[in-house]
């Protein structure tokens, strides 16, 4: 095992920076955050908080929604720690794309019910077929799919957020879950891309596809990440085949670590320019001893989580997942904190977008377990029982 970036990591990484620094730096996603209807009310629509356009540049022709899908599916066949790298710079550009929720979360439900058909017997053809169908479509960004679970949701507690029941004949759903993330995006018009047309319901360890469901966007923290509500009333279903939830939502914490180091890494570096050219009394305020220990001490933090971060993706193991959450969540926050005083008066107001690098670590924090979850769940994992 290495927790070094390879060369292809780094040649992925530049092109997705290039991109994001193009077509979608800090300043235009405050913008768009601006230009929408938001002024502190509800949306209507969270489809236009998504830049659709940037995510179809980035899951077509640079090809990330497929890194994580086999190549005889359509996808890259590339590992969890190329996929880190895409979520270091979207969290880096606090990007508006359904990355996470789709090419991740999605997609490993997706991948889980395909590899479990094909070792069932009788085998499952017509579910495994539509399964691999849909894997097809995301790995070309044809489409974009959302996992119907609540981003409050847990390995610990998969089920958290979710009261969604089958019908006795398992075509039909009702029920609802909070808080999810990327299903707002769902029945998107987007010229020449078919987008966000794929929900998928795990319930009761089979994931569903589903059509009909309700979708209401509510207020959330970060306004880059829109959650919603989803309702079923008797909403048709087909059957894809088992899934193992918890285990889908420890690899998505694993590798949400990755997008909180970015956070981490752009607050950071962004407050180490800042206290360079901002002067006070003559001098410039990195220069004075207690900034320069508030620094090292960030910038300590942030090697730490960056070998955490690399180390869930290269083990890929529940202990190293947890012990990346349990770190990177406040260390994200944390860092983002610091930026905001450093930065002085320009920090607190809303033209400069640091609040956006804040409200992305807070909410990403107590995402898919807490670091209080994740340190709770160590003791076991790691066989040090706490004191009875």
């Amino acid at each position: 095992m290495t927790l070094l970036y390879t060369e292809i990591e780094e040649e992925l990484r530049a092109a997705v920076r290039g991109l994001l620094a193009d077509r979608c730096p800090p300043a235009a996603v405050l913008k768009r955050i601006e230009s929408e209807p938001y002024r502190g009310e509800l949306l209507s629509s969270a489809s236009s908080v998504y830049d659709l356009d940037l995510w179809k540049t980035l899951a077509g022709e640079i090809g990330v929604a497929g890194l994580l899908i086999p190549e005889e599916y359509g996808g890259a066949g590339a590992s969890a720690s190329e996929a880190a790298v895409v979520l270091e710079e979207l969290g880096r550009g606090v990007a508006p794309v359904p990355y996470f929720t789709s090419a991740v979360l999605a997609t490993r439900a997706l991948l889980q019910t395909v590899a479990a058909e094909q070792d069932r017997e009788p085998p499952q053809t017509v579910a495994a077929d539509r399964a691999r169908e849909l894997l097809g479509r995301l790995a070309e960004g044809r489409a974009t799919a959302a996992l119907a679970v609540s981003f409050a949701a847990s390995p610990y507690r998969p089920e958290r957020g979710s009261a969604v029941r089958a019908g006795d004949d398992g075509t039909r759903l009702s029920g609802s879950v909070s808080g999810v993330a990327g299903a707002d995006v769902a029945g998107a018009d987007v010229a020449g891309a078919d987008v966000a047309d794929v929900l998928l319901v795990p319930v009761d360890g089979t994931l569903y596809l589903v059509e009909g469901a309700s979708v209401e966007v509510v207020p959330s923290l970060d306004l880059t990440r829109p959650v919603a509500t989803v309702t079923f009333d008797d909403a048709l279903a087909v059957p894809l085949g088992p899934v193992d939830l918890a285990e889908v939502l420890r690899f998505g914490a694993g590798l949400l670590a990755s997008e909180q180091l970015g956070v981490a890494e752009w607050c950071l570096d962004t407050t180490l320019a800042y206290v360079k050219e901002r002067h006070q009394f003559a001098r410039p305020v990195g220069s004075f001893q207690a900034i320069k220990h508030r620094l090292a001490d960030l910038w300590l933090d942030v090697v730490r989580a960056r070998a955490a971060a690399r180390g869930a993706v290269a083990e890929g193991s529940a202990v190293s997942a947890a012990v990346a959450q349990a770190w990177n969540g406040g260390v994200a926050v944390h860092t983002a904190e610091e930026a905001l005083q450093l930065h002085g008066g320009i920090g607190m107001t809303w033209e400069h977008p640091v609040h956006l690098y804040l409200k992305r670590a807070k909410a990403t924090e107590i995402a898919l377990g807490t670091p209080g979850d994740h340190r709770e769940a160590l003791a076991s994992l790691a066989g040090v029982p706490g004191p009875e």
